[in-house]
């Protein structure tokens, strides 16, 4: 019986994780060939800021083609974000990488920063295993399916940004 009495005490000792409503985790994967456009200069600060008001960002990945400049991969580097250089189409990986968030038990939101209809399946397999989405893109060119499948869609202005719940 002391030896139960001592172990619950711990309690007392070891910090517990107590759920908010707030704090969800959220796993972005960003289509850089598709949003690392010189025409839409986006700042992944920027996005960094604005996921913080849907849950903490547990996993950040840019996905990357080979044409991918030293200084764009160092970029994404400094602003906190993991890059993936692939070979080849980067929707694949990209929609792989999702597979692999929807799948996480850890990952309460799944998020794409694209603008690509391609992804219209992850968004519904996602919300298929209760996970919640968040889509971000940018015009012209955001698909209007992929912004009305999501449970949320973003869309980024160089001037405003306009949040669709």
């Amino acid at each position: 019986m002391r030896s139960f009495e001592k172990l619950s005490s711990l309690k007392d000792y070891i910090p517990l994780k107590r759920a908010e409503t707030g704090d969800k985790n959220i796993g972005l994967l960003v289509d850089g060939p598709n949003m690392l456009r010189k025409e839409f200069s986006l700042n992944l600060d920027l996005v960094r800021d604005i996921i913080a008001g849907y849950g903490n960002m547990r996993v950040g990945k840019v996905l990357l083609n080979q044409y991918a400049s030293d200084k764009l991969i160092e970029a994404i580097v400094n602003q906190g974000f993991t890059p993936l250089v692939v070979a080849g189409d980067t929707d694949v990986y990209m929609a792989v990488e999702a597979m692999k968030l929807i799948y996480n038990p850890n990952i309460d939101i799944i998020a794409l920063m694209t603008r690509d209809a391609d992804f219209l399946p992850i968004i519904n397999k996602a919300k298929e295993n209760g996970k919640e989405t968040i889509v971000i893109g940018a015009k012209p060119g955001f698909s209007a399916a992929l912004q009305n499948s999501a449970d949320s869609a973003i869309i980024l202005k160089s001037d405003t940004i306009n949040d669709k719940v």
